[in-house]
């Protein structure tokens, strides 16, 4: 596992912060577990025993809408991805509820976001860390769940006074640090993410959640169950989310590239460190044509320039 921080004290202020990229959607009411059971690729019922769920919600057509980290909450079921997921995500959910007994909000202003990372916390919060794995506390209103396959980590869930009131809050001058340092540890867990401009773009086994513990194979139906299941078990996976150092330059998540040796695909998530940048992008399994540097990519400009990236370790296996 990487440190979030290259030297790292004791102050919770220096390993703790708002995430504010991420927001949360809140699930309420009876039929809550059971209408995400339909809808998401994991296996629900596993909130109901205290642990943290990841799984892709997808079109019918089995193209990842949002990558959720579901968490169960005082305040109900709750859903941490981008900000700028949580509208059109909740938009798409409430056209299933039907005669469900299913609440959905955009509960981004009313919880905030937080994460933790390393150690045990301080006394003077209060609040002691969920054990290993992907279990769920909660303390006084805050929820706490450990990063699913990111030991170390934890979201931390509630209101922000109440954060602030335990000293999790972290320091506001450091928050935009924190943020960048958690998302580059993201990448380097292999943590798969989704945004605007790759919604509707993989299935789920492109973002190796299969190997992330975010598809249940058994639970039953589910919106695009059947591209997913059918993905798994009629041939080999032709694409797959790896973990790469970039050159310098301006990249964006979303970004079409080819590299030298042949393969191509998108990133799906970029942090700029050192003197380039680290990503994880989805590409083709196999390598095509190595691309000479110079050469273009036929029939895409956008793709005109190889890029001489070198592939870097994922902490689990393809």
């Amino acid at each position: 596992m990487y440190p979030l921080y290259s030297v790292m004290t004791t102050d919770v202020s220096r390993r703790s912060g708002r995430l504010s990229h991420l927001g949360i959607l809140r699930f309420t009411g009876a039929d809550s577990l059971t209408f995400l059971q339909g809808q998401v690729s994991n296996d629900t019922r596993r909130l109901a025993q205290g642990e943290g769920v990841l799984a892709a919600y997808s079109s019918p057509q089995g193209r990842v809408l949002a990558l959720l980290h579901l968490l169960p909450h005082a305040g109900g079921i709750v859903a941490v991805l981008p900000r700028e997921l949580v509208l059109p995500t909740l938009e798409a959910l409430r056209k299933f509820v039907l005669r469900a007994k299913v609440k959905i909000d955009d509960a981004s202003d009313a919880l905030s976001v937080n994460g933790v990372s390393g150690g045990q916390l301080p006394r003077s919060t209060g609040i002691e860390l969920p054990p290993a794995g992907n279990a769920c506390v909660e303390n006084d209103g805050i929820g706490i769940a450990g990063v699913n396959h990111s030991p170390g980590r934890y979201w931390i869930i509630g209101a922000a006074e109440k954060i602030q009131q335990h000293g999790l809050a972290g320091d506001p001058a450091q928050a935009a640090h924190f943020e960048h340092d958690w998302r580059l540890a993201d990448i380097r867990a292999g943590l798969p993410q989704i945004y605007l401009s790759t919604r509707e773009t993989f299935v789920a086994q492109m973002l190796n959640l299969d190997l992330l513990d975010g598809i249940s194979f058994t639970k039953g139906c589910y919106t695009g169950q059947e591209i997913i299941a059918r993905t798994q078990h009629l041939g080999r996976i032709k694409r797959r989310l790896y973990r790469l150092q970039l050159p310098p330059g301006e990249w964006q998540v979303g970004q079409a590239l080819r590299l030298t040796d042949g393969r191509a695909g998108k990133l799906t998530e970029v942090v700029r460190h050192g003197g380039g940048s680290e990503a994880l992008a989805v590409l083709n399994v196999q390598a095509g044509t190595p691309v000479a540097e110079g050469a273009s990519a036929e029939g895409d400009a956008a793709l005109a320039a190889p890029v001489a990236a070198s592939e870097l370790p994922l902490p689990y296996t393809l």
